[in-house]
């Protein structure tokens, strides 16, 4: 339920189990019962997407109703007397899951999502198992794995829509839906095209939207592991600033917890090499965004610029909106100027040939699975990718477990120095936001010469879908946006393109928040995210780690200053463009 001022909305008195309480007018049951601290189970509700009364777990009794009522679309009413939890109801509930199951894969025990699945949480509270099931007709689905990141499963599919609503609505990609009549119905891609085939980005916000294990990430653990029983290999890895900060997640943590620390050390005791913070390559991309910036702003270059550290949004540039593949700045994401630095400025440091140094990153995003399949991601030669494997946050969670670690006993370690040096402006890349926030802190400090007084651009922050702002910068204004979610960047893009806004600098993720909630994070029910920004509250965690850190510009930071001192030379140098720059493709033909 959004924040409203009840002194300016007309407010409705109800009952709900017998207990007076009053809800704005115009309010859903479920709204208001979760107002009033009652919560109703749900399986296809996903607040302002997916509102359709599908599944019918949500159904209550309202007095005068005849039938019981979906909750989720039902409006209250002056007067209105609800029950949530009457043996009728609970009944109707329980029928519904033994209807679910009879179609349903039960290998619960295999499945990526037991113990987070909404569906088996469900038959626990309600004491509903698959001897009591119903004998229904299952179809015999074979999973689908041709996508580089993720797999579908529709054998373990409930049809909630979720997905379908997510992918439409929030990202407006619409690369699967329903199809099929009767027993036969079924979400997928049009004509039942294999995923690979399809427009999709590879942000996997479908697979957090899913409430069961239909949908999920492509597991690369066993090729880390591999990796580390190497003694050939030099393995090293390196973690985003979003993974941090929903980590802890996985081991039953408050939602943004900050566990950098204690992700350090039980990197170590895995057996990496090196553990590193993708962060030190935030603050070089700042570094090289910034100057590219400058440069077209002077010059005359192609505005706006527009981010391209996600791969999710880079693929939708690519297949939607080719026309603005000139505005792409061309750096590289810092994942993959991690790895080119790696395999170039850390293998001569260290004595190592690139061939013998193996890349992990730990990503909050299953899209950096595709990113380092791409083209002109070999900045230490050719056949030498930037990266060798991404993980999710998951699947980290998923390793540290079976190493035995004990999470939350482990010590608080820090990163290795030689990679694992960052400034707060690195860390805040995981929130909508922050990596306008970063570049304008480093291109205000370049262009006036003088250095700020306050680093903060509050205007750019928040996890609502877009943010605008103008800044006044040596004497030059700058028109600047935020956005998140690849549903706001058509509407941003097509005002773009008509003249209706116009901009200097854009800034787009493709999920929406940001990073802290890629499709990669720690997935949490429709019951927590229904009714609390977890992006917002992971991003929180980030924005604090800045403001408690020495160094807030990318260009103050020592390692930046050394790399490119004793390196790169300087940001934007030929050396600079060969590692770290990359280079788009026109997919528009695919659509």
């Amino acid at each position: 339920m959004k924040n409203v001022n009840v002194s300016t909305v007309d407010m409705v008195n109800i009952k709900i189990n017998g207990i007076a309480c009053r809800a704005p007018a115009g309010s859903t049951i479920l709204d208001a019962a979760h107002a009033a601290g009652i919560a109703i189970p749900t399986l296809c509700y996903l607040k302002e997407l997916n509102s359709i009364g599908a599944c019918r777990m949500c159904v209550v009794e309202v007095k005068g109703a005849k039938n019981l009522v979906a909750s989720c679309v039902y409006p209250i009413a002056e007067g209105m007397e609800i029950w949530t939890n009457t043996e009728r109801v609970q009944a109707s509930r329980r029928t519904n899951l033994k209807l679910i199951l009879s179609i349903h894969n039960q290998t619960c025990l295999t499945c990526t999502r037991s113990g987070v699945c909404e569906l088996q949480r469900l038959c626990r509270e309600y004491g509903v198992d698959n001897q009591m099931a119903f004998e229904g007709e299952k179809i015999d689905y074979q999973p689908d794995e041709s996508a580089v990141h993720m797999v579908r499963d529709n054998s373990k599919c409930i049809m909630c829509r979720r997905c379908e609503a997510v992918c439409s609505l929030a990202q407006g990609v619409a690369c699967i839906g329903s199809s099929g009549r009767g027993f036969a119905t079924h979400i997928g891609p049009s004509f039942d095209a294999p995923l690979d085939t399809t427009q999709f980005i590879h942000c996997g916000q479908c697979i957090i939207a899913c409430p069961t294990g239909a949908l999920y990430e492509k597991d690369n653990t066993a090729l880390v592991w591999n990796a580390l029983d190497d003694p050939g290999k030099h393995v090293i890895v390196q973690t985003a600033p979003s993974v941090r900060a929903g980590l802890g997640e996985m081991f039953n943590l408050p939602i943004g917890t900050n566990v950098e620390g204690k992700m350090a050390a039980a990197l170590r005791r895995m057996g990496f090499d090196g553990v590193f913070d993708t962060d030190f390559a935030a603050d070089l991309t700042i570094m090289e965004e910034a100057s590219e910036f400058l440069q077209r702003v002077q010059n005359g270059g192609t505005l706006p610029l527009i981010t391209s550290c996600c791969p999710g949004w880079v693929k939708f540039c690519e297949t939607f909106y080719p026309d603005f593949i000139p505005n792409l700045s061309t750096c590289k994401s810092p994942q993959q100027m991690f790895g080119a630095m790696a395999k170039t400025y850390y293998a001569q440091k260290m004595g190592i040939a690139p061939k013998d140094l193996f890349v992990v990153s730990v990503m909050p995003c299953t899209a950096k699975k595709f990113e380092i399949t791409r083209e002109d991601e070999c900045g230490a030669g050719e056949g030498i990718p930037d990266v060798d494997v991404a993980l999710t946050t998951r699947e980290l969670g998923a390793m540290i477990r079976r190493a035995g670690l004990l999470f939350e006993e482990l010590p608080e370690e820090d990163f290795d120095p030689a990679l694992g040096i960052a400034t707060g402006a690195g860390h805040i890349f995981g929130a909508s936001g922050g990596v306008m926030e970063a570049a304008l802190r480093t291109a205000t400090e370049l262009l006036t010469g003088k250095e700020l007084k306050s680093v903060e651009f509050s205007e750019v922050r928040g996890a609502h879908g877009v943010k605008e702002a103008t800044y006044e910068i040596a004497g030059k204004e700058i028109r600047v946006c935020a956005l998140s979610g690849t549903q706001n960047a058509r509407q941003v893009l097509e005002d773009v393109r008509s003249g209706r806004r116009q901009y200097d600098f854009i800034e787009i993720m493709a999920c929406p928040g940001g990073c802290v909630n890629g499709g990669g994070q720690p997935i949490q029910p429709s019951v927590v995210r229904n009714f609390r920004s977890v992006s917002a509250v992971r991003a929180k965690a980030l924005y604090q780690e800045d403001r408690d850190m020495p160094l807030r510009k990318s260009h103050r930071s020592p390692l930046i200053q050394e790399v490119y001192q004793t390196f790169l030379e300087k940001p934007g140098s030929e050396k600079a463009h060969q590692l770290l720059h990359t280079s788009y493709i026109n997919r528009s033909s695919q659509t």
